[in-house]
């Protein structure tokens, strides 16, 4: 029904943003992704999904078209709610909901809170062949094995830190440089663990 809210910015907050459209406040709901990507200019104009429950309605924004049509598969799938959905586009960005989805990586999608084994299995089941199909990703290329990242991982897990707390912070600085040193990745995880 709304498809996209442009107008003033007159609050921002890590889980909400207040729009000010011709006189109107709208407060959409947003994840942590969007609220790094809005600028702190004047106006704004977010893409948003209406949820209509018996007692209540709520909108949430987001930055981009990709963003949103993640959400929106996210929350066809049974046991996933808008909550969890946001959830998930807080921890990862739209991108790695989808790699991760798209090479089947349970340990990535269970890293999120809130988040079994079982509900990430049904996520990857129920999702795979739709993100598969709408992206156009080659399942080869996704799920290539990574010796870098792997060597890394060891590594870090030899120094102490958990498993899935160092491959979440590996895998986003091997999205940055696809072609990182095992030096390089260990370094850089360092630095953000």
């Amino acid at each position: 029904m709304i498809t996209h809210i442009q107008g003033k910015l007159i609050e921002k907050n890590p889980t909400d943003v207040v729009i000010d459209c011709n006189g109107v406040g709208y407060l959409l709901n947003i994840s942590l992704h969007t609220f790094s990507q809005i600028p702190d200019k004047e106006f704004l104009k977010l893409y948003t999904h209406l949820q209509v429950k018996e007692d209540s309605h709520t909108l949430f924004g987001f930055s981009s078209l990709a963003e949103r049509e993640i959400f929106r598969l996210l929350i066809s799938v049974s046991g996933i709610g808008a909550s969890t959905a946001r959830t998930m586009l807080s921890s990862l960005t739209p991108k790695q909901v989808r790699e991760g989805i798209a090479s089947g990586d349970v340990p990535l999608i269970q890293s999120i809170k809130g988040i079994g084994a079982k509900t990430a299995q049904r996520v990857i089941l129920d999702l795979k062949d739709k993100i598969l199909k709408i992206y156009d990703i080659d399942e080869v290329s996704v799920s290539k094995d990574n010796t870098n990242k792997n060597e890394a991982l060891s590594a870090l897990e030899v120094l102490g830190f958990a498993k899935k707390q160092a491959e979440r912070v590996v895998d986003k600085i091997i999205v940055a440089q696809p072609d990182a040193t095992v030096e390089t990745i260990i370094k850089q995880a360092l630095k953000n663990l």
